[in-house]
């Protein structure tokens, strides 16, 4: 039923589906007393919330543009997909040493693995979704031409290490909160957040593999996404903090571009289910 729904409005054109998700995003922000006031509360620790009514709307073009997204012609897609310093990707394709893409939820970030996959075989990791009848959309649309899924768990971890060790990209998302025993504590926006240690640990399996920062920025009235590809800016080394405050400080470098797409509703510094809430010098 819901791929039935979702092929339906996919045939809607880019701009349509933006302008419906804009008052979908204001109708949430609106109804949620909740989903409000984290949004404000995200975005004022940040420093941004001078741009609240644009992150209202674009929150929910990140939902109304998913039928799009997923489900549209390659050919339709191509047309709204623009590459920024896509060389940096092609230079270490030919390489052949495998990448470690490192996608914030900034933007749709579900285009970038997606536009790597027309070049190259790509395996990303995701977590299912929640709802049941939600899987087999999801696992079918996001699957499509050379993408590969592995499970948020490990299993999915040796697929992913097993993939990048033969020279092949992987993706994932940094700014996920894992689940106890995969993260440390590290400031994120002057908070301690619970932050996944595995991109360190790929790059390290895969032979000190290239860490690549990407992410699709949503361009004005539906003209399509803009995919960034940034080289990791900062160092891995150190300890497993270290190399988590460093990736936390990469994906603040990222969301400053274009603050208003961030998914600021998102319970970023939630302690997981066994974890120790941080410490004094943590949260320090």
């Amino acid at each position: 039923m819901l791929l039935r729904i979702f092929r339906f409005f996919s045939i809607f054109s880019l701009p349509l589906l933006h302008a419906m998700g804009s008052v979908l995003g204001w109708a949430v922000y609106l109804l949620s007393p909740s989903y409000r006031r984290r949004m404000r509360e995200n975005m004022a620790r940040a420093g941004y919330g001078s741009h609240l009514r644009q992150a209202v709307a674009e929150a929910g073009k990140a939902v109304a543009e998913l039928p799009f997204v997923w489900l549209a012609s390659d050919q339709r897609i191509a047309r709204r997909v623009f590459l920024k310093n896509y060389e940096l990707v092609e230079e270490h394709l030919r390489a052949g040493r495998g990448i470690v893409f490192l996608t914030p939820h900034l933007g749709c970030f579900e285009m970038t693995a997606q536009r790597v996959s027309h070049d190259s075989p790509i395996m990303v990791m995701y977590r299912p979704p929640k709802q049941a009848a939600m899987k087999p959309l999801v696992e079918v649309a996001r699957a499509r031409g050379q993408m590969l899924l592995a499970p948020a768990n490990l299993s999915g971890v040796r697929m992913l290490a097993k993939f990048l060790k033969s020279g092949k990209p992987i993706g994932i998302l940094p700014d996920q909160v894992p689940q106890e025993g995969e993260g440390v504590w590290a400031e994120f926006f002057g908070r301690p957040a619970y932050t996944m240690t595995l991109p360190a640990k790929m790059a390290r399996l895969g032979g000190d593999a290239p860490v690549v920062l990407t992410y699709a920025e949503r361009l004005p009235r539906g003209r399509g996404f803009l995919v960034h590809f940034v080289p990791f800016p900062g160092s891995l080394e150190g300890d497993n903090a270290q190399q988590a405050r460093a990736i936390n400080a990469a994906m603040e470098q990222l969301i400053a571009g274009c603050p208003a797409q961030y998914y600021w509703s998102y319970n970023r510094y939630k302690v997981p289910p066994g974890v120790a809430a941080p410490t004094t010098a943590e949260a320090a």
